[in-house]
């Protein structure tokens, strides 16, 4: 999967991508992930990239012209399934989107800065917004990661156990269960007898009713539109198919 995230702050994302899971996924060949400096199509030897908005107010907003050139320089050498604007008016970014993204090829991530983008950019070219938050970040690069990070994890490979991403929050709407690891018991505290006694069946259940308990203590919102099977079976991990080349 590539992703080409359009920013005029790349160096605040070299970090967060040269680490753990997604520099394992790159080094696999599994995700690629391009800077673009939006500088680099600046509409003069200044390196202008912004402007004041019409009708006053304060804050600058991005041209069109240098998104505009890098949009269509990419989609010049390649199609995108999705060329995704980095926004907090955006819907919510969730699980789902997540799992909807990993089935993609090619992504185009745009990152909003200073006051946003020329509301004309959003209309000749974004396909989908995301919102990380109900909170304002100074742009839109933080949120990139996130988007990035959630989504690599998730491509078929990326991951020891391919399993393991099944299991995680919010995937069927729940949140994961308690987990445990050695000591069987740390500072008088044990680990639940039924996760050492070896019956996959009833830890399973256990498992199930846990994150159950878990969800509607902590996050009832995410119930709602659960189907009634999903409060009566424990959860049965799925394996992903891996998507068409």
């Amino acid at each position: 999967m590539r992703f080409d995230i359009i920013t005029c702050q790349p160096e605040l994302l070299v970090s967060p991508f040269a680490h753990s899971i997604v520099k394992r996924a790159q080094e696999k060949g599994l995700a690629e992930i391009h800077l673009h400096d939006l500088r680099q199509f600046a509409i003069n030897k200044h390196g202008q990239i912004d402007d004041y908005a019409f009708g006053g107010g304060a804050g600058m907003v991005l041209r069109p012209e240098p998104i505009a050139a890098c949009i269509d320089g990419l989609r010049a050498a390649r199609p995108y399934d999705a060329i995704i604007y980095l926004t907090p008016d955006g819907p919510t970014f969730r699980q789902a989107a997540a799992n909807r993204l990993s089935l993609l090829q090619n992504v185009i991530l745009l990152c909003g800065h200073y006051k946003g983008v020329d509301e004309r950019i959003r209309e000749e070219y974004v396909t989908e917004e995301i919102s990380v938050g109900d909170f304002v970040l100074s742009g839109g690069e933080l949120g990139a990661a996130v988007v990035v990070d959630a989504v690599v994890r998730l491509l078929p490979g990326v991951l020891g156990n391919e399993e393991s991403a099944l299991s995680d929050s919010f995937q069927d709407n729940l949140l994961a269960p308690p987990v445990y690891t050695r000591p069987a018991e740390w500072r008088g505290r044990e680990v639940p007898a039924i996760l050492v006694s070896g019956d996959t069946p009833k830890v399973e259940d256990w498992r199930h009713e846990q994150a159950l308990q878990r969800t509607q203590q902590r996050r009832p919102d995410l119930l709602a539109d659960m189907p009634q099977e999903a409060f009566e079976e424990p959860r049965k991990p799925r394996r992903r198919k891996k998507p068409n080349a």
